[in-house]
């Protein structure tokens, strides 16, 4: 059976779907960009229009993974469980993944990059910690460990010492330790290395007061 088009309304609540008449009756909506080669006088065979219907469908998925990644950046994995969610057939999750990262959109290597780069300069924390972070958002393991290649947990210990000892510098050498490898710990250091940082960190400290106080 065919069906010919007789109407296409813009949807008054949202301007980016269309509803379609056929034989003189509302039939159903689309998104626009699958409404955009329509025409009034248009017929449409039945298997058109379970086509238009799928790729409606598939639209509608699209674009809640695109507004997902208008927050931040997204694993496949993410956007897969979202998806799922709400619920996606697996086809349409396989086919959303695609146009994401063939587009560039998704891209788990360029995330977990980011990702180390931006804790490595915000809010330090340890190799060890970075691996939980990433394989919580489903990032293979060959990705996070080339990720993570180039990093060092001495020197990111280091650089969240210095960031803490802002607030701790007043206190005495053995509540300053306590305090600080209580920090460090938290962000997945072990006990060594946490010690290393801290006194690394008190010394220079210390040293800079001393030769100020000397130069004054």
């Amino acid at each position: 059976m065919e069906h010919r088009i007789t109407a296409l309304k813009v949807q008054k609540r949202n301007q980016q779907r269309v509803n379609v008449y056929l034989d003189g009756e509302f039939a159903f909506g689309l998104a626009r960009i699958t409404a955009a080669w329509l025409s009034v006088g248009q017929v449409l065979s039945e298997e058109k229009i379970a086509q238009l219907q799928a790729e409606d469908e598939l639209e509608k998925y699209y674009q809640r993974a695109l507004r997902l990644l208008n927050y931040r950046p997204r694993t496949e994995t993410e956007i897969s469980q979202y998806l799922q969610k709400k619920s996606a057939s697996e086809d349409i999750i396989g086919i959303v993944l695609n146009r994401l990262k063939t587009s560039g959109l998704v891209d788990d290597e360029r995330f977990a990059q980011t990702w180390v780069e931006n804790r490595t300069e915000l809010r330090p924390r340890s190799r060890r910690a970075l691996v939980y972070e990433l394989r919580q958002r489903g990032v293979s393991d060959e990705i996070i460990q080339d990720s993570i290649d180039q990093t060092d947990d001495g020197d990111l210990a280091y650089q969240a010492a210095l960031r803490r000892a802002r607030r701790i510098t007043s206190l005495d050498w053995n509540e300053y330790r306590q305090k600080m490898l209580r920090y460090l710990a938290q962000r997945g250091f072990n006990y060594d290395v946490s010690n290393e940082a801290a006194r690394r960190v008190w010394d220079e400290i210390h040293i800079t007061e001393i030769n100020q106080g000397e130069e004054a």
